[in-house]
């Protein structure tokens, strides 16, 4: 799922998308210092950065100086969901899975976070579903943990060298090994120790995979295999 580079990559560019990417998640408006700071950057450069992305309308500059999405971005945005078609296929197969009674959610891998696409919860309206929530830690999501079951150990431990992993606190060996039961199985079950207790039943999506969807809820164990088989099916009609 992770694509090889043959040629030497473009470090002005990857420093770009990642400026962007920093920018497009912050919930508030973010100073060049700051934004620097997270990303153990030269605020010179993310400076010069910042200044380009606000001259192509792709970031704004406010009142107080900072920075914050621009009209840019939203069209962007709106142009790949739409020239994608993934929503327009996903949201009836999507609004299906919700007679289950569970939460049902769509999402995407990026580096080592899972961005939610849709996220809906029982009794609230399909609609409200779409972009309600940000980026999460992929290994404290099922998505997540299904989506990083696609790629290869190496890839992984790479991803995650010399850092500590969300959910796993033994460390990278734990998380292969939660990879591995992931393959074996086709699907993701991963349990969630917090106030609600709950559990979440996962699949990948896409030939190759780019997405995943899952349901969320109180699922017992001998529940499981009919919800995989649904998100299996919904899968791949959206796929298709």
């Amino acid at each position: 799922m992770r694509t090889k580079i043959n040629a030497q990559p473009n470090q002005s560019l990857i420093d770009g998308i990642t400026t962007l990417q920093a920018l497009a998640s912050s919930p508030e408006p973010i100073g060049c210092r700051e934004l620097a700071r997270q990303l153990d950057s030269d605020p010179t450069k993310i400076n010069r950065l910042l200044k380009t992305l606000a001259y192509l309308g792709i970031a704004r500059q406010t009142a107080n100086r900072k920075y914050t999405a621009g009209p840019g971005m939203h069209v962007l945005a709106a142009q790949s969901l739409f020239a994608s078609g993934l929503i327009r296929r996903a949201l009836p197969e999507l609004e299906q899975l919700r007679r289950y009674g569970h939460t049902v959610a769509m999402g995407v891998l990026w580096n080592d976070s899972v961005s939610y696409l849709f996220h809906a919860p029982p009794g609230i309206e399909a609609s409200r579903g779409l972009g309600r929530i940000g980026l999460l830690p992929a290994t404290t999501s099922g998505i997540g943990i299904a989506l990083l079951a696609e790629l290869e150990d190496a890839d992984v431990r790479e991803l995650y060298e010399g850092r500590d992993i969300p959910m796993f606190p033994d460390g990278i060996d734990s998380l292969l090994a939660k990879l591995s039961e992931v393959r074996a199985l086709g699907y993701a079950r991963v349990h969630v120790a917090d106030e609600r207790d709950h559990h979440i039943v996962s699949v990948s999506m896409g030939d190759p995979v780019h997405a995943g969807i899952a349901m969320s809820g109180w699922i017992p164990e001998g529940a499981t295999a009919p919800l995989v088989e649904a998100l299996r099916e919904a899968a791949q009609r959206i796929g298709e």
